[in-house]
């Protein structure tokens, strides 16, 4: 009797095992196979280090035909590519990825003018680009090569003392001209006091922070390209009277651009926004943290971005042109007329209080079908130099300002960001107050403890 009690025990335990087992085994499975055909991943980054930009993804989904990424390497290497191109496939089943060792099909390798081993080609319909890097932006650059049939040139005016692409100093404009090429843009200045002709060739003109007047033929020059249907981005600063630097007034070009609707004013913005303190800027930097609805901010929302030593505008439309605003400052901030001393009164009743606009877009009306002119107009320069282009969203704006003047709406979006520096920056009272609280404090409140318990069980 006790045995068959046993066997009933075992007989039942080796079912539940056995159940337990299938159970687990069909778990498993259907992970398995769930994991195969869906590639899900979360990134928990706080920029979103390990995932495909805004702006892939909108390219990415939009394709209108296959595309195909070749990537060329050994085989025992393939692994250095595939987590990032496994990414594009996933955006959109009309990406496929391809795997290609040099060494073992040297014909495709060669018809693909490959020279370099880690290289990846994407081809569009009949066009095919190699990346200039085995990075997102190398490879969603060559997308954007394929997708687009023509040169787009920006050309920025100088001989004004306007920011130069070439200065790498602090003022210097020369990473925005690396932003600008990122997204397939060549760049070139041109002299308009020479020449008083944009060239043909100029998918954008850039007015890029002048510290002296304009003479009337380069306005007039500006004003045929934009009412002909061409593109101008301005980017004009307060003209102060502080010191040897003197900003010019440059009332030819600013009555140009009161004619088409936005009123640049002589004054210089102030901000006592505490945010922007803690972010460490002063006052003299507007700080933005809201936008309109305009396709060159409408995806920044959440980010802010920082213009230094800014003036305001009013803006309205004109029977030629219609001007939308892009952001204001906030309601901390105001703006003074005095623009000859250092110092400001804050309580001065002649102040201008914020929100105050400092951002506008705007189209012209050509009379031409499908033709229209365009233009950006930002009240400061100094934010997309050098010195404060890497400031949040700085460098989107610039981007995204250039894709809507250039009519490349498909570009505008959040680029990939650089991983953040986490690194804790600490004084050397800091530190001695680590190591003692570490070293003698924590172990000391754990010693005290044990014998507090000890204590009470004795």
């Amino acid at each position: 009797m006790a045995s068959q009690w046993i066997k009933a025990r075992q007989t039942k335990y080796a079912a539940y095992a056995t159940v337990y087992i299938l159970v687990v085994i069909a778990i498993v499975t259907v992970g398995n196979v769930l994991a195969d055909r869906y590639n899900k991943s979360y990134d928990s980054t706080s920029n979103k280090r390990y995932s495909l930009s805004d702006q892939t993804a909108k390219i990415v989904k939009g394709l209108k035909q296959d595309a195909t990424i070749t990537y060329f390497n050994q085989t025992k290497d393939f692994r250095e590519g595939k987590d990032l191109l496994d990414q594009y496939a996933n955006l959109s089943h009309k990406v496929q990825v391809k795997y290609v060792d040099p060494d073992k099909e040297p014909e495709v390798a060669r018809a693909a003018g490959i020279r370099n081993l880690g290289t990846a080609v994407v081809q569009i319909g009949a066009k095919h680009e190699e990346a200039k890097s085995m990075t997102e932006e190398g490879i969603t650059g060559a997308f954007i090569r394929d997708l687009k049939s023509t040169t787009r040139t920006v050309c920025f005016v100088s001989g004004s003392g306007e920011h130069q692409i070439d200065n790498s100093d602090r003022e210097g404009f020369s990473q925005f001209k690396d932003l600008v090429g990122k997204d397939d843009y060549q760049t070139k200045t041109v002299d308009l006091l020479q020449n008083a002709e944009v060239p043909s060739d100029c998918t954008t003109l850039v007015v890029a922070g002048p510290t002296r007047d304009y003479e009337q033929p380069e306005v007039d020059a500006i004003k045929k390209y934009v009412e002909n249907g061409g593109r101008a981005f301005f980017m004009l600063d307060p003209p102060l009277k502080i010191g040897r630097s003197e900003i010019a007034d440059n009332d030819a070009l600013t009555n140009l651009l009161q004619s088409w609707g936005v009123d640049m004013h002589k004054d210089l913005i102030l901000d006592l926004n505490p945010i922007g303190q803690i972010a460490g800027l002063g006052p003299q930097v507007a700080l933005v943290t809201k936008y309109a609805s305009q396709p060159i901010v409408n995806e920044m929302k959440g980010t802010a971005t920082g213009f230094p030593l800014a003036r305001s505008m009013d803006i309205k439309n004109t029977d030629k042109t219609s001007v939308e605003k892009l952001f204001d400052t906030s309601s901390s901030s105001f703006a003074t007329t005095n623009l000859s001393s250092p110092s400001v009164d804050v309580r001065d009743p002649k102040n201008k209080r914020g929100p105050l606009t400092i951002a506008a877009a705007g189209t012209y009306n050509t009379g031409k079908e499908n033709l229209q002119g365009r233009f950006v107009v930002v009240g400061s320069s100094g934010w997309a130099a050098n010195r404060f282009i890497n400031f949040n969203g700085n460098d989107d704006l610039a981007l995204n300002a250039i894709n809507w003047l250039s009519s490349d709406e498909d570009l505008i979006s959040i680029r990939p960001k650089a991983p953040d520096d986490r690194r804790i920056t600490m004084t050397r009272s800091q530190v001695s107050l680590v190591r003692a609280t570490s070293q003698f404090i924590l172990p000391l409140v754990i010693v005290v403890a044990g014998i507090g318990v000890w204590w009470q069980r004795r």
